[in-house]
């Protein structure tokens, strides 16, 4: 079979592609994190969403799912093992009972608070191989996600 593409383009699309380079670090970092945060039973997207949620006031589901840039049905399917757990609940808003606010439990803030000490110490780690000024790095994923 003869190739439509010259594998050039291939080179150009790995080396030049943003998606590609983030997807392939994303991927890195979150098996980094997951090893880190095993031991407390948790993944690196659980601590996420769990954080997201150490609010003074609980959010809405929309709100939450607004700020991990997250549609509403795969947030739900995340919340669920942590609703599992006991770490999160899901209750009907005061104000509005069409909407739901997710509360993080007393469990949730425990193991919350355990992960805090092992995120540092791995964003510390992390840190040392990054070429440059990694505060510049994550404005500038600020940058991209907030331009979108």
């Amino acid at each position: 079979m003869k190739q439509t593409l010259p594998f050039d383009t291939t080179l150009e699309v790995y080396n030049r592609c943003l998606c590609f380079g983030m997807h392939r670090a994303a991927r890195t970092l979150a098996r980094r994190f997951d090893a880190a945060f095993a031991h407390l039973g948790i993944s690196h997207g659980q601590y996420s969403l769990m954080m997201s949620l150490n609010r003074p006031e609980p959010p809405r589901l929309g709100e939450a799912a607004a700020f991990l840039a997250m549609d509403r049905t795969t947030l739900t399917a995340n919340l669920k093992p942590l609703e599992r757990l006991g770490y999160v609940e899901i209750i009907p808003d005061k104000e509005d009972k069409r909407s739901r606010r997710l509360v993080l439990t007393d469990a949730g803030r425990k193991v919350l608070a355990a992960a805090v000490p092992i995120w540092r110490a791995t964003h510390d780690e992390v840190d040392t191989h990054l070429s440059g000024n990694p505060n510049m790095l994550r404005t500038q994923l600020m940058e991209v996600s907030a331009g979108y």
